[in-house]
């Protein structure tokens, strides 16, 4: 498993237990309550690739 470094982005949801993070290829995460961190949508190396096989 890949280890990754977060950087966390500041929203007002973080008050009520919803977190954003940034990792080191500046893709997005969410926390939402306890557990554990997800990627948001189809991002970084996954769209580059679609990006690629479109054209």
């Amino acid at each position: 498993m890949p280890n990754y470094y977060f950087k966390e982005v500041w929203t007002p949801l973080r008050w009520v237990h919803i977190w954003f993070y940034r990792d080191d290829q500046d893709r997005l995460w969410v926390k939402v309550g306890a557990k554990r961190r997800r990627l948001v949508g189809k991002q970084g190396i996954e769209a580059e690739r679609e990006t690629e096989t479109d054209a």
